[in-house]
């Protein structure tokens, strides 16, 4: 308060040099005191200030350290984590694609058609080719076997029947010396279907594509091994009677389902969707034989079972086209009662295999 008061006597008397150089630095509100430049109100307000930024500062570190922990428990998280695993599929269905038009290009090929064949297979312009170019081709070129050898190589066996496209020698078709008229060794290898496994490298080709390439010339292999066809869980084939409720579900859907003919949604089950062929392949269906889930003996059946009721069978049909040609086709089928007939609750994707107590395909003994 004496600076002040000094400050009002100023008027009559002359303030001393100190105050005159004290006041220089600023004038403080009327009331407030004055220390070094700054008032005691503003350094009370500072103080202030600064306590309450280091309470905020003590009550959300708690926050902004698990903010923090968060954000690393995520980053870590993100990063790719690299294991040993086994051959992946990548690349597979490439491999195969590129794997036949290698073939169909080697069965064409002929003197002088390396460049034709480097393209699938570098090493093939050392290759001595012979006999007139596109004198055979093949056709039915398919996949029946892919298999990945390693991580970036697949095993790829095309199947294909080779037509000739020159006239066969006169070796060639003459027939034996004893009169046999059995097709020679030549014209059985021509009608045969053939198989040649082709070794396909897969790998990045730039930009971000796939590429391919042959590691060998095709081999020629024998055809995949048969299998016994593993026991079903339908019963004995039967003749399909027409008093029987299932006979006619069966005909009435597949009538619908492969001629167009009738509201399709009459015959399924509810939930059950299926869209009729379109456009129709066939002008009638006739349903030959049946082979029921779980029915061994022949009894005509009449009676539809109680609601909720499925029975699994396989039926084969004849499908007359249009041209008036019966073809036999075979369906396996899922049916369900409800309201005292059956309806499709499933066309499935193949017969259903009988299975033995540890859930696999029972197959009987050769």
């Amino acid at each position: 308060m004496k600076s002040s008061l000094t400050r009002r006597t100023a008027k009559t008397d002359p303030p001393p040099a100190e105050a005159e150089q004290e006041w220089e630095v600023g004038e403080p509100a009327p009331g407030d005191d004055y220390v070094g430049g700054w008032s005691t109100g503003a350094r009370a307000n500072t103080s202030a200030l600064l306590r309450w930024l280091a309470w905020g500062l003590l009550l959300i570190s708690p926050v902004l350290g698990g903010a923090a922990f968060a954000r690393a428990s995520t980053a870590q998280a993100t990063q790719p984590t690299v294991t040993a695993s086994a051959p992946t599929g990548t690349g597979s269905q490439g491999a195969a694609g590129f794997a036949t038009l290698f073939v169909a290009q080697y069965l064409r090929a002929g003197e002088g058609d390396q460049d034709k064949l480097t393209a699938y297979y570098p090493a093939a312009g050392d290759l001595q080719l012979e006999g007139t170019p596109g004198r055979r081709h093949g056709e039915q070129l398919t996949v029946v076997r892919l298999r990945q050898s390693d991580p970036d190589v697949w095993s790829v066996t095309v199947a294909a029947r080779i037509v000739s496209d020159t006239e066969p020698t006169s070796k060639e078709t003459a027939p034996a010396a004893d009169g046999d008229s059995r097709p020679s060794v030549a014209e059985a290898a021509a009608d045969a279907v053939r198989y040649f496994q082709v070794p396909v490298a897969v790998g990045p080709a730039g930009g971000g594509a796939t590429g391919y390439t042959a590691l060998s010339m095709p081999a020629e292999v024998a055809a995949p091994a048969h299998i016994k066809a593993p026991d079903l869980i339908y019963g004995p084939e039967q003749a399909a009677v027409g008093s029987d409720p299932r006979t006619e579900a069966v005909t009435q859907f597949l009538t619908s389902y492969l001629t167009g003919a009738g509201e399709l949604d009459r015959y399924l089950a509810p939930g059950t969707q299926l869209t009729a062929i379109t456009p129709a392949p066939y002008t009638g269906v006739t349903v030959d034989q049946m082979r029921i889930e779980g029915d061994q003996d022949s009894e005509t059946v009449t009676a539809v079972p109680r609601d909720g009721t499925r029975s699994r069978l396989v039926v084969t049909v004849r499908a007359t086209d249009h041209d008036r040609v019966r073809v036999p086709l075979a369906y396996a089928l899922t049916l369900k009662a409800r309201a005292g007939r059956w309806e499709i609750a499933a066309l499935d994707g193949a017969p259903s295999p009988a299975r033995t107590t540890q859930g696999t395909p029972s197959v009987s003994a050769p």
